[in-house]
């Protein structure tokens, strides 16, 4: 392992975090700079920068910890409703290299966007369906071994 990323320091108990709840593989703690009331991260204890990169069992356990924690917040806020977004990288917005999963439980009326919110510059979501080319690329997709 390189030098220990601030969620492996946060995880060892080096950094402090306010704890929602932990499983064996898995750490879930506030966000400390929140996009809403409520807004956690879980993280693999397993350090990895890729979900690809991370072992069956702790990936599979990092998403035991996501439900867990809207179980949680979803009492707590009274929501069913949660954003859950993953920065898989630094091209994707990851600021940490460390697998991490974000979720936030949503309210009616909270101002959250959807995706178009990312992708500011796209075309607004409708409109004309190209399914010529979702269908080349999905056969392309099909076709990957490597």
């Amino acid at each position: 392992m390189g030098v220990p990323t601030l969620f492996d320091r946060i995880i060892s108990g080096e950094m402090p975090s306010h704890r929602v709840a932990e499983g064996e593989h898995w750490y879930a703690f506030l966000d400390i700079f929140p996009r809403c009331e409520g807004h956690t991260l879980v993280v693999p204890k397993q350090s990895a920068q890729h979900i690809a990169s991370l072992s069956d069992q702790s990936r599979n356990a990092l998403f035991e910890g996501v439900a867990e924690v809207q179980r949680r917040l979803s009492l707590h806020f009274s929501t069913t409703d949660f954003t859950v977004c993953v920065h898989d990288g630094p091209l994707a917005g990851q600021e940490v290299p460390h697998v991490h999963v974000h979720v936030l439980p949503r309210q009616s009326g909270d101002g959250g966007l959807t995706l178009h919110s990312m992708w500011p510059h796209s075309p607004p979501i409708g409109g004309d369906i190209d399914h010529d080319s979702l269908a080349i690329l999905s056969e392309s997709l099909r076709e990957v071994t490597e």
